[in-house]
């Protein structure tokens, strides 16, 4: 089978069963997250390649964590190539499709009518996708990385665009498609603009990575900061972290010299969360706690030199180099994750998942094959936090998990790109 015919793109629904098993498990454990066993689905031992990667084998390659398990929602051909979901108030997940991605470069086959956005529905409540809709698909929609859906209004990122889609008549398909922004980075450009997401006060938050360099209106006029000043590299470093208002207006730039942050993850009560890409292969990738107005260190706050010039108290191991952690006022970080690709994150609120994800990043890591909670502690004025593995493909390493959403009933809805490389 060619690798074209084996990307069988994913969805899986995440639900918590055993609830009391989890607390009181959690309880002998001596309230550890460290200590909380991982358990593994079905053996795909003995099976050939092409099995493997069969949707109903899709599950059977994946380690769970202890008291929750793994459904699949949707396969292919209801979706394809998944970049980033949403979940609409109605419990649909809607779908950010990316089957166009890199066609030169990695030789795959694409669509001449555009990517697509679609809607996913179960509408009889076994945990399944019974109906996808394509809501719009377009030329001009071409791998888009970002998708938040708010009523009739749909926003897409797609460098050098952010779009917004509406629904005028409410028949789930698109009657028109405006600007929100322009001018970042280049078209499939993967360090351009990311996914946006509503906060409680009802603002947006979004981020972009460190070739989107600027940040310009409908009509490509530069878009000023909350300060008056226009937003680029004259006073801002490499990757930024926004808050706006619905209609783009009010831009603020609440952290700048990340690498490439793909989702900015909101809480209830405002705090900002994100993960960072490092330089592909350094082993620096990181979690940040977002301080407002933070510089977080990938090249010289001063200088702009990149992290491999030489520097007074440089940091023992390219992973701390990274970042000019021992430069004075460089925001530390959070943790290191060192190898990986991360991909989306959401913070959940929910009460379904056991205790110790409650208010708590999940995390998609596509390059390590894994979903991920980061469980947080206070520490003086900052913050410690430690790893805990939810849901990862240690036996089938295709599984590429690009996005993590929360639905109404407090699972979670994971998108897996599914493929041998990350992006490939």
């Amino acid at each position: 089978m060619k690798k074209n015919e084996q990307r069988l793109s994913r969805y899986f629904l995440l639900l918590h069963l055993l609830v009391c098993i989890v607390y009181f498990s959690s309880c002998n454990n001596k309230g550890s997250v460290k200590e909380i066993k991982q358990t593994a689905k079905t053996d795909t031992a003995g099976f050939t390649e092409e099995q493997k990667h069969l949707p109903e084998n899709a599950l059977k390659g994946l380690t769970v964590a202890e008291g929750l398990e793994v459904h699949a929602f949707a396969t292919e051909p209801m979706l394809k190539n998944p970049t980033n979901i949403d979940v609409d108030e109605r419990g649909r997940v809607w779908v950010c499709e990316a089957y166009n991605y890199r066609p030169a470069v990695n030789g795959n086959p694409t669509n001449a009518l555009g990517d697509r956005i679609m809607i996913l529905q179960d509408n009889d409540g076994d945990g399944k996708a019974d109906t996808a809709k394509v809501f719009y698909q377009d030329s001009s929609l071409n791998a888009p990385l970002g998708i938040c859906v708010l009523g009739n209004k749909v926003i897409v990122s797609q460098s050098p665009y952010v779009w917004i889609l509406y629904d005028d008549n409410n028949d789930d398909k698109a009657d028109r498609k405006e600007v929100l922004f322009s001018g970042i980075g280049g078209n499939q450009h993967d360090h351009g603009v990311h996914a946006f997401t509503f906060g409680p006060e009802g603002k947006l938050y979004f981020n972009m990575g460190n070739e989107g360099h600027t940040l310009k209106d409908k009509n490509g006029k530069d878009v000023l900061d909350q300060d008056g000043d226009v937003i680029g590299p004259k006073k801002y470093k490499q990757a930024m972290v926004f808050r706006c208002d619905l209609d783009g207006s009010h831009v603020e730039c609440l952290g700048d010299n990340f690498r490439n942050p793909y989702e900015v993850a909101v809480d209830s009560y405002g705090t900002l969360w994100q993960s960072d890409n490092d330089d592909d292969g350094n082993r620096g990738t990181r979690i940040n706690y977002v301080m407002q107005n933070g510089n977080y260190g990938y090249t010289d706050e001063m200088t702009g030199a990149g992290w491999q010039a030489n520097r007074t108290n440089v940091e023992d191991s390219i992973p701390l180099k990274h970042w000019h952690l021992n430069d004075p006022g460089e925001v530390p970080n959070l943790l290191q994750t060192f190898a990986g690709s991360p991909t989306g994150m959401v913070i959940y609120e929910g009460s379904l998942l056991p205790a110790q994800f409650h208010n708590q990043m999940i995390h998609a890591d596509a390059g390590t094959n894994v979903v991920r909670s980061y469980p947080v502690k206070k520490n003086g004025a900052g913050y410690t936090a430690e790893i805990v593995n939810i849901l990862k493909g240690e036996k089938d390493p295709w599984f590429r998990p690009a996005d993590v959403t929360v639905a109404p009933d407090g699972s979670l809805i994971v998108a897996d790109w599914y493929d041998p490389g990350v992006g490939g």
